[in-house]
């Protein structure tokens, strides 16, 4: 028997039987399985775990998904969103390239190797994913205002959203963030708050926020409606498998910051198994962190089950969350699939963004530089597979975090604009 949420019927007037969530059935408990009605709720009253969208599927084709729009919506009969959600003015992610990497691969002595590259979403970012699913459930609550605690690329997701969809936004980040994601934040018109302290402190200020008069209405993506939000990355997994021809890569490499998006991609591939979409076979599972901030790093090479809380200190700012909500989960994934969870420092971010874009055209974010570094030595620890297919995640753009290569790509001269000029420059 669900439980009734006395804090989803005291944030929202809309009941549950009133909307529309597709194949969802309900909220669970990760750790002791009690379920919950759907609502704007985060975390178990029994054990205080966190609480994800349970389903009731039935069939699923497909040819059905397959002949659904070119972007999230293709598979909103596995997303807990109505079934008209694709006319609804959304900002539509999703179905980014899957670039087939083979000079990246030649160049670490990978046999198969893609680059999934959401740099190519509305805001330049995986969290548009997350983002249109929130939004879905904060139109289902009622809710004006869409807030966040952000790293920066959510902060701009959230912004963008909001403005296509005709509600309030509010936004919430360090004050020390790149510029650009600053500039992207705020340009959507909504309120942005820099806040003086890490994303840590920031998300902890949202959360007392949700408890009071003044965030009454509100739906913050990553805490109320963090349930919802959180399903947006499944997508990346259904359009990896889907892309590559309806079958689960042998391994794939995945930035950890809260580490919903690595947790969300396993359940994703589960599912397709589950539904007889894909065949079932192994898959490893890579986090990929940076040194700075490498919290289940640490723990997965302690060989602990407890992640212990870090000060972040990386030019990857998005993935830089001290306390990461789901690391026990990924600790847990990384080790049932025969993965783990690897670091790489700043200096190593670095050349791996560069590495990227020299030998495939992507210019990656700093997060996008983690993985590819963590891909490149693992492959030179021996740790993963070089004969096995291989995935790694690009999760935005380089455009974003222009300062961490910034000394590397100036002009090769300056001359001036003659014949004679340019031989004199490069005669040798």
């Amino acid at each position: 028997m669900a439980h009734t949420s006395t804090a989803a019927n005291t944030a929202a007037d809309t009941s549950v039987n009133t909307v529309e969530f597709g194949p969802a059935t309900g909220l669970s408990c990760r750790e002791c399985g009690a379920l919950y009605d759907l609502g704007p709720i985060f975390a178990c009253t029994e054990c205080f775990g966190p609480l994800e969208v349970a389903y009731d599927f039935g069939e699923v084709r497909r040819e059905d998904i397959a002949s659904g729009p070119a972007n999230i919506w293709r598979y909103s009969s596995l997303l807990p969103v109505p079934a008209g959600v694709a006319a609804k003015p959304n900002l539509q992610p999703g179905w980014t390239k899957l670039v087939k990497a083979d000079r990246l691969a030649a160049e670490l002595g990978l046999r198969s190797l893609h680059v999934k590259d959401d740099s190519g979403n509305p805001t330049h970012s995986f969290k548009d994913r997350v983002v249109a699913i929130a939004l879905e459930a904060a139109r289902n609550f009622g809710f004006h205002t869409l807030s966040c605690s952000s790293t920066g690329n959510l902060a701009g997701a959230v912004g963008a959203a909001a403005a296509r969809a005709g509600l309030d936004s509010c936004v919430f980040i360090p004050a020390d963030l790149e510029p650009a994601k600053v500039t992207m934040a705020a340009v959507y018109g909504g309120r942005l708050v820099a806040i003086d302290g890490n994303y840590d402190e920031v998300n902890r200020f949202c959360s007392e926020l949700i408890g009071d008069e003044l965030g009454e209405k509100w739906g913050f993506v990553n805490v109320n409606l963090r349930p919802f939000y959180a399903e947006g990355s499944k997508t990346l997994a259904y359009e990896i498998a889907e892309q590559l021809g309806w079958r689960l890569p042998d391994q794939i490499v995945i930035p950890v910051a809260s580490g919903s998006q690595l947790t969300k991609i396993d359940k994703g591939f589960r599912e397709l198994i589950k539904l007889g979409l894909v065949e079932e076979r192994p898959y490893r599972i890579f986090g990929a962190q940076a040194e700075g901030c490498s919290p289940v790093s640490q723990a997965f090479k302690a060989g602990q089950d407890v992640v212990q809380p870090v000060r972040p200190d990386t030019i990857a700012k998005s993935l830089a969350i001290g306390n990461p909500a789901d690391g026990p989960y990924v600790l847990d994934i990384a080790r049932r699939t025969g993965g783990a969870v690897e670091d790489v420092n700043d200096q190593e971010v670095v050349e791996a963004i560069r590495l990227l874009a020299r030998t495939e055209g992507v210019f990656a974010e700093t997060a996008g530089g983690v993985t590819v570094g963590v891909l490149r030595k693992l492959v030179r620890e021996g740790r993963l597979d070089p004969d096995a297919e291989t995935v790694v995640l690009n999760t935005g753009d380089g455009l974003k975090t222009l300062d961490a290569v910034a000394e590397h790509a100036r002009p090769a001269a300056v001359i001036r604009p003659s014949l004679d000029a340019f031989r004199a420059a490069f005669a040798n």
